[in-house]
């Protein structure tokens, strides 16, 4: 018969016992279910007795397969997925699972890593071992639910069933209705800069269950005195519970100013976010009275407004902003005699992609064609899956034209000859033969079937 810890047994008896909120025997996907069902009919309501399901071996199991589905980099331990199985992932998750339950699990610190940004600067992630991955990854699966009940609909980054497109096309669509005052905020190392105790107080007023709590506070700790780190599992959850008050303010403005007509939109994603009103003279209070208040808010949070990019952009003025990587202006309809948005890749983001390629190609300028293609073609088809939306095909073509040119110097150069090889290759061969990525198509978000008049 299996031999379980003492301490293990004690704590479920204790929790079965002890009128949890749920029984422990209730499957995850239910569990989760319960839980958003209750946080959405019950605003106020403070959940108790959730500890023993992040210890659960279902919920484990659960966090180490999104774990690895993630994959990612090795922590401070340089534990790898691969030598995790090596040694078993079922002692791996039984060993968690007891630290968990007599409470002498401790997360480690984060791993940093430097990431190059567009503008020269770095942005530092904090890379968790598999370990802490796998904690982090329980411990949301419990609290999500919870906290998805209290999200806002304009809010998009990192929650289940919820894409960076869909807040593309609400920008789009708020443009395509006349919203042309647009509010581009930009906050200051925002992931840096999160206070613990705001975070802790905020979920405190939904979590009622003191092993939580320290659990979390734990995990906070480790990566520093304030923040939460970029790479961290729970961290896209937290930073959202953080600025949820933001965007309830924002919902309330939009709300309030409501009556025939939609005045103000909002889109945030993340740190990213964009704020939309009414470009008609009678709503300029409402640009002065947004920007207002969401000063205050952030004040509030401790967050600082990065006021020299922080912009107030007129698409009336033929102004532009950028979103998501994509930028954003209005511009007139050639068939329908209106005004509708167009939203096109950033140029600074093709770029990117442009020497990432470049230096795929000087890098692999002896392989064989065949094998530098397999290389760049899942380049090429994540970011054109990302930004095949809107009016990219302009970009498109570009892109394309300038990797069949790269590609054709590299078929000649590995014959000693200068030139595209036009005559030599068709562009049926490259795409056909070669298997050259060519799926460029453009997605049309919803809104631009219809055309407002002027």
């Amino acid at each position: 018969m299996e031999q379980r810890n003492p301490a293990i047994q004690n704590f479920f008896n204790k929790t079965e016992s002890n009128g949890g909120m749920i029984k422990p025997t209730i499957s995850l996907r239910d569990l989760r279910r319960r839980i958003y069902v209750k946080a959405k009919a019950e605003t106020a309501w403070r959940f108790w007795g959730l500890y023993v399901h992040v210890c659960k071996m279902e919920t484990l199991q659960m966090a180490y397969a999104m774990a690895k589905q993630n994959n990612g980099a090795p922590g401070i331990d340089g534990a790898t997925f691969e030598a995790v199985e090596q040694a078993g992932v079922k002692e791996f998750l039984q060993q968690i699972h007891e630290e968990l339950v007599s409470r002498i699990y401790r997360p480690t610190q984060n791993r940093k890593k430097e990431i190059p940004k567009s503008n020269g600067k770095f942005r530092v992630l904090g890379i968790p071992t598999i370990r802490d991955r796998v904690v982090q990854g329980a411990l949301k699966l419990i609290l999500e639910p919870i906290f998805e009940a209290d999200f806002q609909d304009g809010s998009y980054g990192y929650r289940p069933k919820r894409t960076a497109h869909e807040a593309i096309s609400r920008v789009d669509k708020a443009i395509l209705y006349k919203q042309t005052q647009v509010i581009d905020v930009d906050l200051r190392a925002y992931f840096d800069n999160v206070r613990h105790h705001i975070l802790l107080e905020k979920v405190a007023k939904r979590v009622d269950d003191e092993d939580i709590m320290r659990l979390l506070k734990q995990m906070l700790k480790a990566s520093g005195k304030k923040g939460v780190p970029q790479g961290g599992v729970i961290s896209p959850l937290l930073s959202n519970i953080y600025l949820n008050e933001v965007d309830k303010m924002l919902e309330r403005a939009k709300k309030v100013t409501q009556d025939k007509y939609t005045h103000l939109e909002y889109a945030r994603y993340a740190d990213d976010l964009v704020v939309l009103i009414d470009g008609y003279p009678r709503h300029e209070w409402l640009v002065k009275a947004v920007n207002k208040r969401l000063r205050e808010e952030f004040a509030k949070l401790q967050v600082e407004v990065n006021e020299e990019k922080t912009r107030q952009i007129d698409l009336t003025r033929d102004e532009t902003f950028g979103f998501l990587g994509f930028e954003f202006r209005r511009i007139k309809s050639r068939t329908a005699g209106g005004w509708r948005p167009q939203c096109t890749p950033k140029l600074s983001k093709r770029t990117e992609l442009l020497q990432k390629l470049k230096e795929k190609f000087r890098r692999l300028w002896s392989w064989p064609i065949t094998r530098v293609i397999e290389v760049i073609n899942p380049i090429l088809r994540g970011w054109v899956n990302y930004f095949a939306w809107g009016h990219s095909g302009k970009c498109f073509n570009f892109i394309r034209d300038w990797v069949e040119k790269k590609v054709r110097r590299q078929l000649m150069r590995a014959r000693q000859r200068t030139g595209f090889g036009w005559k030599r290759w068709s562009r049926k061969w490259l795409y056909e033969e070669l298997g050259l990525f060519d799926d460029y198509f453009v997605r049309r978000p919803q809104p631009m079937t219809k055309i407002l008049p002027a």
